[in-house]
């Protein structure tokens, strides 16, 4: 499978908090992701970049929050978040650029 120029496009970071931390003990790896994509997209990209099988891919979409930004009331962005669990024996080290 070859690398697209759209895959770079559907994964946008990986994601390093405390629950992606503990989720890493499962063999997942939590990843920022475009609104617009699927989970068949989400898996294809991330095989075809890291070049690891994916088991399985669960989505989540945090809203934006209403927030002061220097006095004045605004809206942050949403987010979606992909949780990747991987196949065993694969590995992705999330510490390392792309």
């Amino acid at each position: 499978m070859s690398i697209k120029p759209e895959h770079y496009d559907i994964i946008r970071k990986p994601l390093i908090t405390e629950k992606a931390t503990l989720a890493s003990a499962n063999n997942a790896v939590v990843f920022q992701v475009s609104m617009d994509s699927t989970k068949p997209m989400i898996k294809e990209a991330v095989e075809a970049v890291f070049g690891v099988k994916v088991k399985a891919v669960n989505t989540s979409i945090t809203k934006g929050k209403t927030k002061k930004f220097k006095g004045r009331p605004g809206v942050r962005s949403d987010k979606k978040k992909a949780y990747v669990t991987l196949e065993e024996g694969n590995t992705i080290d999330v510490s390392t650029g792309l």
